[in-house]
């Protein structure tokens, strides 16, 4: 119950971030590139008109979503957008709306993951702590408030192990249908749940490798149902395999930051707050020690879980455990060491491997529990008190670490609302971010802020006519090219506020 709540509350407290803006836009049917032809045009606009952009584009369709992505976004297939289209046209674009369809879907892990507990552990108490965990997960809660797709790929992922495991216990064609239809919903989800898929394959073969004899011809026969249902599933995410193959250089350059190298410690910085934010998920600064400390905590007692799970429990539970949970974030890992860059630093990357945590510290909490270990008892409670604490403080905040480049948005916009008659200067940047950005902080920007937006390359001279003399105006994050542009009789650009976010010109 109080997980639920916390998926519910506040739902609108947080900035509506670069990426939901994304969602929103291309739900709606409209492209960046149409939206930057229209709007940087060396004119001034008032900041509210920008929202337009988040609602259904006049005489638009379906095929406007699909084409938005399979044009400019092609690594997020259609499925999630699609969903949020019609929602769109039922329940309207507010926040609140885009916001309580991701609610949903994560709402409908719970059920999932009480199937999955029961399936693989035949213990109605692993099940139901299982499901109170992931209630409760700051890590999920923030996710099923974030209007993007995550929250049904985490269902998708539950949703198709439980089908897997319930298929090879079952082997009927029908639940073996049902299986390749979960897969179909994940594969037009996120292309990342094919780690899902691979963990499961690896599963199989293990068990086919390692396990007793006398099971090999029933496990051989599974793993030819298992690659038919993964054949058919494919199949059925042949068309926009397509779009994927046709347009694989542009889904490269979306992705190309997932490439950037990083230290070793940075990458391991953020295994430790990916995988413990299931459970706490307190923001104390990235390099705080106490951060990790109390982490670290967390990360000790997945271990101890981990073990316990392959110390008492049966090979086909162990094995299923250890699959779910390290073949996904190895496949992340190896590229990002041996070629360089930070796939698996992104928390939203290794969904496929959250279940298969939560699943093994559930049955260490109902062992110890059962067996009258009164001091799990403690860390069981200890556990629910630093998520339910996490998601208080989340909840009241205007952004969290999942808001990226938005994070600082809410403050930048109270600087800008707090100046007399404000404007503020922007262009497409550099690294073209600042789209998303300013429709972003348009939800917060008051209706006296006007907007002068820029072609490109930026031309201060031509524009000058349209700012008041007496104004200063500001600059949100200026491509290098506005800095070298700007020259001295039009003013001098002064930086007031961290990392390039914002600049003011001093006359």
């Amino acid at each position: 119950m109080v997980g639920v709540f916390f998926h519910f509350f506040n739902l609108n407290k947080k900035v509506y971030w670069h990426d939901e803006v994304y969602t929103s836009m291309r739900a709606a049917g409209f492209t960046r590139d149409e939206i930057d032809q229209e709007i940087f045009q060396n004119r001034i606009i008032p900041a509210p008109q920008l929202q337009k952009y988040q609602h259904l584009k006049p005489g638009s369709t379906a095929a406007d979503t699909i084409k938005s992505l399979a044009v400019e976004d092609p690594q997020h297939p259609p499925l999630y957008f699609l969903i949020a289209r019609f929602w769109m046209q039922g329940f309207g674009s507010s926040l609140t709306a885009s916001r309580i369809l991701p609610v949903l879907f994560s709402l409908l892990a719970l059920p999932f993951i009480y199937a999955l507990g029961i399936e693989l552990f035949a213990s109605q108490t692993v099940a139901i702590l299982a499901t109170a965990l992931i209630a409760i997960s700051p890590f999920d809660i923030l996710f099923a408030q974030t209007a993007r797709q995550y929250s049904l790929l985490t269902a998708t992922v539950i949703g198709s192990n439980f089908l897997l495991l319930r298929a090879l216990r079952l082997s009927t064609w029908r639940n073996w249908g049902l299986y390749t239809l979960a897969n179909t919903v994940g594969w037009y989800t996120h292309p990342f749940f094919g780690l899902t898929i691979i963990a499961q394959g690896a599963y199989i073969l293990l068990f086919l490798i390692i396990g007793k004899k006398q099971k090999a011809p029933k496990a051989l026969q599974a793993l030819l149902k298992f690659f038919l249902a993964i054949a058919c599933s494919l199949f059925l995410y042949t068309p926009w395999l397509i779009v994927l193959v046709t347009n694989h250089q542009r889904a490269s350059a979306t992705t190309d930051w997932t490439k950037v190298n990083v230290e070793f410690i940075y990458l391991v910085k953020l295994w430790i707050l990916s995988f413990s934010s299931l459970f706490l998920d307190l923001d104390l600064g990235f390099d705080s020690v106490w951060t990790y400390l109390l982490r670290l905590l967390i990360i000790l007692i997945i271990g101890i879980a981990i073990y316990t799970v392959c110390r008492c429990t049966s090979q086909t539970t162990w094995l299923f455990i250890l699959t779910s949970i390290f073949v996904p974030f190895l496949m992340l890992v190896l590229p990002d060491l041996l070629l360089g860059g930070k796939r698996s630093a992104v928390s939203r990357y290794l969904i496929s491997c959250y279940p298969g945590i939560q699943l093994a510290v559930a049955y260490l909490l109902a062992t110890k529990i059962l067996h009258r270990r009164q001091i799990w008892r403690g860390v069981m409670l200890l556990l629910m008190t630093g998520a339910i604490a996490s998601s208080t403080v989340s909840a009241f905040s205007e952004s969290w670490w999942n808001t990226d480049l938005s994070y600082f948005n809410a403050e930048v916009v109270r600087r800008i609302n707090d100046t007399s008659s404000p404007v503020v200067i922007s262009e497409i940047g550099d690294d073209y971010t600042n789209t998303g950005d300013l429709i972003s902080m348009s939800y917060l920007l008051h209706d006296n802020v006007s907007l002068l937006l820029l072609s490109q390359p930026p031309q201060l001279e031509n524009v000058k006519s349209l700012l008041p003399n007496s104004v200063e105006p500001f600059v949100f994050r200026p491509s290098k090219k506005f800095i070298e542009s700007l020259k001295p009789e039009q003013g001098k650009i002064v930086q007031v506020f961290p990392e390039g976010r914002l600049w003011q010109i001093k006359k």
